[in-house]
């Protein structure tokens, strides 16, 4: 059996095919990925955007549609999205799919490119409590991709010059817009570029911390979402958590999109 998994996120959507396997003396029924696909919608609309990616990720995959048993979708669009069989939360899909890479995970931090939230899990993967940043860009990664471009560097640089600095810098601004006025200063006062890349870092992980303690910090815990390629921000977050370690999947954009095709396998049966 073959399910699908389609998050549609306020930057891309991401789509997630998995084949069930039937192994022999195992006691639960495993599940392989056969495509992970990411589409930057551009000026589609959501319904159209969705069905153009998961068309591709079939295409890429060899399927056809009459070969997904059903489609589940998260995420800010997921209503618009009609031809999927259900729709979860974000909550819901980021838990599964965050526990299913990591069956030891009570604590999933998940942060996007206008969301951040803190979801508390437990054994089986289901969400027991949350708290987000209610869509304000402060604590997500538009916030940092803002400043770096204020800067002239890509986030990926941003990040890596991040670790370069051991300043502390406090960034008091709670929205963008002033976040923003507050590194156009610091560079006037020439503050050296990864410093200001570390305060802002500092700044998220410090917000996404605060949403992450409301529901209690429980180690182990993942960092999804597209954060998640950030190695300043991850390091600084693990400060701001002070843990020694945060664990990271492979594909941590498309966490929620595999939580959703895992959701649609285990209620087919």
């Amino acid at each position: 059996m073959i399910t699908a998994g389609i998050d549609m996120g306020s930057r891309s959507i991401k789509v997630v095919l998995l084949e069930e396997i039937k192994v022999e003396g195992a006691p639960q029924l495993q599940y392989a990925v056969k495509k992970a696909y990411m589409m930057l919608p551009g000026e589609l609309d959501a319904d159209e955007a969705a069905e153009k990616a998961y068309n591709e990720a079939l295409q890429a995959a060899g399927l056809k549609r009459e070969d997904v048993a059903a489609v589940y979708v998260t995420g800010a669009g997921r209503s618009q999205v009609k031809f999927a069989t259900e729709g979860v939360t974000e909550m819901t899909a980021g838990a599964r799919g965050a526990n299913y890479m990591f069956p030891e995970v009570r604590t999933v931090v998940d942060v996007g490119a206008e969301e951040g939230r803190g979801v508390k899990v437990d054994a089986a993967g289901k969400a027991v409590d949350f708290a987000g940043n209610e869509k304000c860009a402060a604590g997500a990664g538009s916030f940092a991709e803002a400043m770096s471009r204020a800067l002239q560097m890509t986030l990926k640089e941003f990040g890596e010059a991040s670790l370069r600095s051991d300043k502390t810098i406090p960034m008091n601004a709670q929205c963008t817009v002033f976040a923003e006025s507050e590194v156009v200063s610091l560079i006037h006062a020439s503050t050296p570029s990864q410093d200001i890349a570390k305060a802002v870092l500092d700044a998220v992980a410090s917000r996404i911390c605060a949403m992450v303690r409301r529901v209690g910090i429980e180690e182990s815990i993942v960092l999804i979402g597209g954060m998640a390629h950030s190695a300043g921000f991850v390091d600084a977050l693990k400060k701001a958590l002070d843990v020694e370690k945060i664990l990271l999947p492979e594909m941590p954009e498309s966490i929620s999109a595999l939580g959703c095709a895992l959701l649609a396998a285990e209620r087919q049966h």
